[in-house]
């Protein structure tokens, strides 16, 4: 029987990352070296926010360059990681009654590929992306994450790849370096705080966590994945957090593990 697997959340910041050898690269990479390797990769991107709950069924999924104005390189890169319709339907058996449809046409988007392809530089891992329903309240991507739970002892990983702090409109383009924004910094480590005290309730119900949640998520898309994988904690679960940072001043690259 295959060592439970951990459950990772990845801050996956700008698609740059892919291509610029950085902290977050260095620290992406070492993740990959400190796992054994899976028998597959379930992700969750904050880049397939869509109003349906579905998962891919490709036996080889594209890379998806879901992005633009940025350099010719970064639409060169392709992530050929295979799929896995045996971990789809998994998936989808896990999450019944919820109604799982089959996508074989979405592959892999940047969320996903920009993060695996230092993680898993071979891209030999299967990997298969199951979509954020845009129609569904916080409480429900928590409790999926909890569905997804037996994967852990089946060899899986499970990501999420968004991002805990995401505010474009205040962005520092251009300027990675920049000093974070106050709010910024409270919101995570108020986040820090109660993933460390295990104290998950807050962190569903991130609406009512003030002002500098409010800032810190203007749009959901890219903090939802962090509850899928809270969904997945166990009591045994150590809570860590490999990377750390925030970039141009209002994107935290935090990444979380449990396990």
């Amino acid at each position: 029987m295959p060592k439970m697997m951990p459950a990772i959340f990845f801050g996956h910041g700008n698609p740059m990352n892919a291509v610029t050898e950085n902290v977050y690269a260095d620290g992406w990479k070492k993740i990959g070296r400190s796992l054994q390797l899976p028998k597959a990769i379930l992700a969750i991107s904050a880049h397939w926010y869509i109003p349906a709950c579905t998962v891919t069924m490709n036996e080889q999924p594209p890379t998806i360059h879901d992005f633009g104005g940025f350099p010719q390189a970064l639409y060169d890169i392709e992530y050929p990681a295979p799929g896995s319709p045996t971990l789809a339907r998994r998936v989808a058996d896990l999450l019944s009654p919820i109604a799982v449809a089959h996508d074989d046409r979405w592959g892999l988007d940047h969320g996903t590929w920009c993060v695996l392809m230092h993680v898993f530089p071979e891209a030999d891992v299967p990997t298969v992306q199951l979509s954020i329903d845009k129609k569904q309240p916080p409480a429900y991507h928590y409790k999926v994450g909890k569905r997804l739970a037996p994967l852990r002892d089946e060899g899986v990983l499970i990501v999420g790849s968004g991002n805990l702090v995401h505010n474009l409109h205040t962005y520092a383009w251009g300027d990675h370096n920049v000093e974070p924004f106050d709010w910024a910094v409270r919101f995570e480590d108020k986040v820090r705080d109660l993933l460390l005290k295990g104290d998950d309730t807050p962190l569903v119900d991130y609406e009512g966590m003030g002002q500098d949640a409010m800032l810190s998520i203007p749009t959901p898309d890219h903090y939802l994945p962090l509850l899928y994988i809270l969904g997945l904690r166990n009591d045994n679960d150590k809570v860590s957090f490999p990377v750390e940072g925030v970039d141009g001043g209002s994107v935290s690259m935090l990444a979380v593990q449990l396990g």
